[in-house]
């Protein structure tokens, strides 16, 4: 196999005026550029420091700034007073089946009488379904919460109406025209004015309940027992780790160390033979969100959710085999679906001069279309729509590029499609099979007008020059308290210049495709750093040679043998002096 390097551009994040980086610093006695990371994070005083590096769960917003929070407190208040049956419905992804839990845990808890319900993703698809009226109206359900689904359910919330069935929605996606529920809890209503918009699904239904609890008096320990839960639906839905959520997950994250774990949580970890006695957000999103999914990719979301409710350890360990299972499934149809999705790129000269990726399948498995998008995104570098047809329909997920919003690009193809839905990043459609090349020039059409034909490189930002010297264990437990990570609080990315090898630098992997470093700077050969570049594997004979590279990187702690030490995460490597990074980005609209 040879490997490959790939040319991506760097850019670095915009930065504030230093002086206020340097006074910050020195009232917080720490390097500089820790006072740089947090003024690019737009913390300015030493005070907005304190909250940052110690969250408190007293600075979450109060809910009734939402709009209609008012509304569905007072239907739900009605409905547990006269003892009405309250169906809580849910995604089947991770963000809503974790949201059904804590809805559904809550309510129970307080001798509600209530179900749950998660579609079948085959059956029903995404969103609120009629099928789950119909479910209902048959059991005597009056009152249903939506979570993380209904805000573009027009149709089917008058179809519940119709029924004698009242909704209340609690969702995060982009609204379009309003269902005509009895309250619509979206803090991306156009007419919302609640503070954060950056909400998951699990987090609306949270602040509902917030609400709730606000109203009779509940203690609020009684909600913040389930921020396990949210924590994972913050994590695994991709949503802005600033904020509330960055308190919510802070917290959440602690109960998840400190335990006892919830006992679905503990089998999903034990399952994967996780021993780390602290869960990061990068751990939330590769061990336990693909297990949740899964079960809903592959078999049923309601199983993720009996898993996530089970509250003894034996009833736990009976059904995380099936849910293990199912994920070992997905895994397996990701692969062979990948493959043959860039097959069909390949063989098709359209894909030679697109701005996309569209592709479908009779074939496929509905269940595992949006990680092969995914995948064709990292392989490609387009929006990418991965399509799988059924009964003369494409139904499928998307997938962008940063600076490219699949919800516009989408829209503007709107009436080719019977419909759509999602976020800038990853959105979900159905469309007819005859429709499929209209669309497929269109979408890209449009993405192409949008990119004024320029095609976009790969890229990697970095925050801020750094010499390795600076690298110290007080640095280090300084940039941790940085924690949690995630969109828009990404964990730092340094540069460092005039890398070259201390001799110990080589390739490492079953197909040596991966890169582990020991590097100096330039005029210091005292401090020497370990690495490892992922992937990276091609530069060996660069730095083996004597060359000097730049380096891209993140700093994390790696132990080997009882032993912890430092060591850079690396990101992209280039030859120092080539011509690879740009002052700002190029800015697309």
């Amino acid at each position: 196999m040879s490997l490959i390097m790939t040319t991506k551009l760097w850019y670095k994040k915009p930065a504030h005026p230093s002086p206020a980086a340097q006074r910050l610093a020195d009232e917080l006695n720490v390097d500089p550029v820790i006072g740089q990371l947090l003024v690019d994070r737009g913390i300015f005083t030493f005070e907005e420091a304190k909250s940052f590096f110690r969250p408190q769960l007293t600075d979450l917003h109060d809910p009734f700034l939402m709009r209609d929070m008012d509304l569905a407190v007072d239907r739900l208040t009605a409905a547990v007073e006269v003892g009405e049956r309250i169906l809580v419905f849910g995604d089947y992804d991770v963000d809503g089946t974790t949201a059904v839990t804590l809805v559904y845990s809550f309510l129970k808890k307080l001798g509600v009488d209530c179900a749950f319900y998660i579609p079948d993703r085959y059956k029903e698809g995404y969103g609120f379904s009629y099928l789950g009226v119909d479910y209902a109206v048959e059991n005597e359900y009056s009152l249903i919460i939506t979570l993380d689904c209904g805000i573009k359910d027009v149709e089917k919330v008058k179809y519940a109406n119709e029924r004698g069935i009242d909704i209340i929605i609690c969702d995060h996606h982009n609204p379009g025209e309003l269902p005509d529920a009895v309250a619509v809890l979206d803090p991306k209503r156009p007419d919302c004015y609640y503070p954060f918009k950056g909400l998951s699904g699990c987090g609306v239904g949270f602040k509902l309940l917030q609400a709730f609890c606000m109203r009779h008096k509940i203690p609020n320990d009684h909600l913040f027992g389930y921020l396990d839960l949210l924590t994972i639906s913050i994590g695994a839905d991709i949503v802005p780790l600033v904020g509330e959520n960055r308190i919510l997950a802070y917290f959440g994250l602690q109960q998840l160390a400190q335990g006892p774990r919830r006992p679905g949580i503990q089998a999903m970890l034990d399952q994967a033979a996780f021993v780390k006695p602290v869960l990061t957000i990068t751990d939330v999103v590769f061990v336990l969100a693909p297990r949740i999914n899964a079960a809903g990719r592959i078999f049923s979301g309601a199983r993720a959710v009996e898993l996530l409710l089970a509250e003894t350890v034996e009833e736990a360990q009976s059904i995380s085999p099936s849910v293990e299972d199912n994920n070992n499934t997905r895994k397996t149809l990701d692969k062979e679906i990948t493959a043959e999705a860039i097959e069909i790129v390949q063989d098709d000269s359209f894909y030679s001069t697109s701005f996309t990726t569209v592709v479908a399948s009779q074939k496929w498995h509905k269940g595992v279309v949006g990680i092969v998008a995914s995948r064709l995104v990292e392989s490609y570098y387009k929006p990418t729509i991965v399509l799988v047809e059924a009964d003369g329909k494409l139904s499928g997920s998307a997938r962008s590029i940063p600076g490219v919003d699949l919800f516009d690009m989408l829209g503007k193809c709107s009436d080719l499609l019977i419909q759509f839905g999602g976020h800038t990043m990853a959105a979900g459609l159905l469309l007819n099979k005859e429709n499929f090349h209209a669309f497929r020039e269109r979408f890209d059409a449009a993405v192409a007008e949008f990119l004024k034909g320029e095609r976009p490189l790969p890229n990697v930002h970095y925050d801020v020059e750094l010499n390795l010297e600076q690298i110290t264990g007080k640095f280090y437990r300084v940039l941790k308290q940085f924690a949690p990570f995630g969109p828009e609080n990404m964990k730092p990315v340094f540069l460092t210049r005039k890398m070259v090898d201390a001799a110990g630098t080589r390739q490492v992997g079953a197909e040596k495709n991966h890169l582990k470093l020991q590097v100096k700077q330039e005029g210091n050969d005292a401090l020497v750093m370990d690495g490892i570049g992922f992937d990276l594997g091609a530069w060996c004979d660069e730095l083996n040679q004597g060359k000097p590279v730049d380096v891209l990187y993140t700093i994390e702690e790696n132990e080997w043998n009882g032993q912890v030490s430092l060591q850079l995460n690396v990101k992209d490597i280039h030859l120092s002096e080539s011509k690879h990074e740009q002052i700002s980005e190029p800015s697309v609209s």
